[in-house]
């Protein structure tokens, strides 16, 4: 009787633990100098500091959540983009919406299984980066937005993410320094 306990429990395991698309995973390997942040449960609500009751709502039903940043200046395409959508796409998620707010375009994805909303992938797109935001659990598509202008505003993420953004900045001026101090 144990065996089998502990048989069902392993066989189940797999089942409970979600994990991230692949194509997101691919994403991050393809791009190393990517930066990658993981949410859990909880994390989301840390963020909301002064304590907005439509944020909390807004966040309820995600149970974990992966900001992925691609620096678009390098190797990166038009195509690359297209092929993206259509790998996770081939994962199963569809396209329910593109918009464009505040200089981005959103494109959001959504992963059903019996009516019941699994996971969403929202790429927001710029253009001198990919973000990619891999949802499992849901969010209103109302509040998309919302969230990743939250992410956005965040004081420790949004360091994390102009410093991600201004990295090539400062390499090629410490670049520009040594090479002055190689000419002198």
């Amino acid at each position: 009787m144990r065996r089998f306990l502990y048989l069902s429990l392993l066989l189940a395991i797999p089942g409970l633990v979600a994990a991230q698309t692949k194509t997101t995973q691919a994403l991050a390997e393809r791009y190393t100098e990517s930066m990658s942040l993981f949410f859990y449960k909880n994390t989301p609500r840390m963020l909301n500091q002064t304590e907005d009751k439509e944020f909390d709502e807004m966040i309820k039903d995600i149970d974990k959540l992966r900001l992925l940043l691609i620096d678009k200046e390098k190797n990166f395409s038009a195509a690359d983009y297209k092929r993206i959508t259509g790998d996770y796409q081939k994962e199963a998620y569809e396209p329910i919406m593109t918009s464009r707010a505040q200089g981005r375009n959103f494109d959001i994805f959504l992963r059903e299984t019996q009516g019941q909303t699994k996971g969403m992938v929202v790429l927001v797109n710029d253009s001198s980066s990919l973000y990619v935001l891999d949802i499992i659990g849901k969010i209103s598509i109302n509040n998309v937005t919302g969230l990743f202008n939250k992410l956005d505003q965040s004081s420790d993420i949004s360091k994390k993410i102009k410093n991600f953004a201004e990295r090539d900045e400062r390499k090629k001026a410490r670049k520009e320094e040594e090479d002055k101090d190689s000419d002198n």
